[in-house]
C-alpha cells in the first residue's frame, strides 16, 4: 500500500511538470522578436494549438495573421511587417538587398516589396512566399550579417554590392554609396557613380 502511493505521488509531480506553463518561455521569446511569435516557435516550446487558442481567448495574446501572434498590450515595433517575414523564413533568413539598404537609411530608396536571402537548401524547398516578399538565395556568412533593432540585416557593405549588382537603378546605388562614404560607413575609394556603376559590377563580380 505505502508503495502504491509513493508511486501514486510521484506520477502526480511528474504530471505537474509536463503540464508546467509554457507562456514563460513563448512570452521571453516573444519580447526579443517585438512581441511577435509564431505557431511554429510556440509549439517547438510545448505550446499547442489549443493553448494558443486559450492564451487568444483569455487576452493574452491576439493573432495577427495565418500562424502569428502578439502579445497584447505590447508596443508594436518599427517594423512589424519584416518581423512577420523574418518568422515566416523561421528565422533562417536575413533582411538584404532594397529592404536593407532602407533599414540602412541610404539612398532615397522606397521599396515596395519585402527583400530577404534565404539559404542555398531553400532552393529545393517548395514554399509558398507570402504577398509582397522577394525571395533571393544565398549563405551570408557572419561578418556579413548586422541587427537593425530585433531584425538581422545584411551589414552596410553587403548591402551596397548586393544592389549593385540586382535591379537597382544607377542613381540610387550610386547615391547609397555616396552616402555611405559620407558617413563613414565605406572607404571613400570605394563609392561609385551613376556613369561607371556597370564598371563597378564588372570589377565586383
Amino acid at each position: 500500500m505505502v508503495s502504491q502511493k509513493v508511486g501514486r505521488v510521484r506520477d502526480k509531480r511528474k504530471t505537474r511538470v509536463m503540464r508546467a506553463s509554457p507562456w514563460p518561455a513563448l512570452f521571453r521569446l516573444a519580447v526579443t522578436q517585438d512581441g511577435l511569435i509564431s505557431a511554429r516557435q510556440a509549439d517547438e516550446l510545448g505550446c499547442s494549438q489549443q493553448q494558443l487558442g486559450k492564451y487568444v481567448n483569455s487576452g493574452k495574446l491576439e493573432r495577427v495573421q495565418r500562424a502569428l501572434y502578439r502579445i497584447v498590450d505590447f508596443p508594436p515595433g518599427k517594423h512589424d511587417d519584416l518581423m512577420a517575414v523574418w518568422l515566416w523564413s523561421r528565422t533562417e533568413g536575413v533582411v538584404s538587398y532594397e529592404t536593407a539598404l532602407f533599414l540602412h537609411d541610404l539612398s532615397n530608396v522606397l521599396p515596395s516589396k519585402a527583400d530577404i536571402t534565404v539559404p542555398l537548401d531553400w532552393k529545393k524547398r517548395t514554399v509558398l512566399v507570402p504577398k509582397g516578399v522577394v525571395l533571393h538565395y544565398g549563405n551570408i556568412p557572419t561578418d556579413d550579417r548586422g541587427w537593425i533593432g530585433a531584425l538581422p540585416v545584411t551589414t552596410v557593405r553587403r548591402t551596397l554590392l548586393d544592389c549593385l549588382h540586382g535591379t537597382l537603378s544607377p542613381e540610387l546605388v550610386a547615391q547609397a554609396f555616396q552616402q555611405a562614404a559620407a558617413r563613414g560607413l565605406i572607404h571613400i575609394e570605394e563609392s561609385v557613380t551613376a556613369a561607371n556603376v556597370n564598371s563597378w559590377r564588372q570589377k565586383t563580380a
